[in-house]
């Protein structure tokens, strides 16, 4: 049989996966006038049970590249602060209030709605272009570098061919296994279950987080419905359908009775939807002409929400760094090793939060225990001194190094 024919494509970056970080990434280089070429697995962005928080650091980014209100006038939801319900006592977390950035608050939006505005934006920009239904499965090397990679289409196999490789393919990326690159599991002794559930006007319009002994239940508004995540131990999936669906409705009642008979809306285990949770990350992000950024190189804990955020913002780090060598042509492995000490503390630092929060806090809460649950020290103190909001606030909202868009847009490279 004859060869089937293969598609070659020339560029300056190639971006394996149009998440968040492979999105914002492929957008910035354009910007300042590098090609890039992303490539999307799927044909659209349309994946539910994804995160859907935009935090204020990114909210700010997008201030800076002049996107901010063309996003805010999409459907979304503002929360200015995050509240709990511990034992039945509704507590203050964190106020976003006095945040010194453009936006005090975290927007909520479905992520497809988010990366379609990307997408919009990018598509203006002469030297974006976005590849959907090209799902990579190999790295192209010569002479012990990176030079591309491979990947297959409805059109049959294609060849990107680029100065720099990224790997943003998430947690289960293709291109870090086939780089070889070692990740480092921290562990996570717990695991999440999401599911939708419909939105009354009589329920709260603010995202919330319950925890009563032996559960967790964190509540997102979407509008019309609640998405919404269950915590449960490590691996204890089949324990919890082995008890039944009956069961686990009652679970979910017992601590957001105000559902009433909405919980018969999980009709089926196919409602329910099973996130195992990953803490990990690697000891190094990159190898010559390749660079793994966001839940590639660091699969962080859904606690706080930040992942999405984190991503974004190594995705503007890579662009503050590289964008001129890319121009120049040639990216070294001092410049790729750049970006991994750029992003490797606030990685660390936040890792190391969400790890002492699960192992403190929500384990503790799963295991179960005597009595009733009441609020930690800590929490009462935010009670009682509002001040002390600030700095969950600072580190949900901000983290440890924000980072703001430094490279200028090319002549002719911004928004057409």
């Amino acid at each position: 049989m004859p060869e089937p024919v293969v598609e070659r494509v020339q560029t300056g970056c190639c971006v394996a996966g149009g998440g968040p970080a492979g999105m914002v990434l492929g957008y910035l280089l354009a910007r300042a006038g590098v090609e890039v070429v992303v490539l999307e697995k799927h044909a659209d962005f349309l994946r539910d049970f994804r995160g859907d928080t935009i935090h204020p650091s990114t909210l700010q980014v997008l201030h800076e590249l002049g996107l901010l209100d063309d996003l805010l006038r999409r459907p979304h939801q503002e929360a200015r602060q995050l509240r709990g319900v511990i034992g039945g006592t509704e507590v203050p977390i964190a106020d976003f209030s006095h945040l010194s950035t453009r936006c005090r608050f975290i927007a909520f939006m479905p992520q497809w709605d988010f990366l379609d505005f990307l997408a919009d934006h990018a598509r203006r920009l002469p030297a974006f272009r976005l590849r959907s239904r090209a799902k990579v499965t190999g790295l192209i090397e010569e002479g012990g570098r990176v030079a591309g990679v491979r990947a297959e289409t409805p059109g049959g196999p294609l060849e990107v061919r680029a100065a720099l490789t990224v790997g943003a393919d998430g947690r289960h990326s293709t291109v870090r296994d086939r780089a070889g690159l070692p990740v480092r599991d921290i562990g996570a002794p717990i695991d999440v279950l999401w599911m939708r559930v419909s939105r009354r006007d009589t329920d709260p319009d603010q995202p919330m987080g319950r925890f009563d002994r032996g559960r967790v239940f964190v509540m997102i508004y979407r509008g019309d419905y609640w998405q919404c995540a269950f915590v449960i131990p490590k691996n204890g999936y089949d324990a919890v359908r082995a008890r039944g669906l009956a069961a686990f409705r009652d679970e979910v009642l017992g601590v957001a009775p105000f559902l009433g008979d909405r919980v018969r809306e999980l009709a089926s285990w196919e409602d329910i939807k099973l996130l195992t949770v990953t803490v990990a990350r690697l000891r190094r992000w990159w190898r010559p002409g390749l660079l793994c950024i966001g839940d590639a190189a660091h699969a962080m804990s859904p606690v706080g929400g930040v992942g999405i955020n984190l991503a974004i913002q190594d995705a503007v780090a890579t662009a503050n760094l590289l964008a001129g060598p890319l121009r120049a042509g040639r990216v070294t492995t001092s410049d790729l090793a750049r970006v991994q000490r750029r992003r490797e503390l606030p990685t660390r630092l936040t890792q190391a939060l969400q790890v002492l929060v699960q192992d403190r806090v929500i384990n503790r809460v799963i295991g179960g225990g005597r009595g009733p649950l009441t609020p930690p020290l800590p929490v009462r103190l935010m009670e009682r001194f509002p001040v002390l909001r600030r700095i969950p606030a600072r580190v949900i909202g901000v983290g440890f190094r924000p980072e703001h868009v430094r490279v200028p847009a090319a002549p002719g490279g911004g928004v057409a």
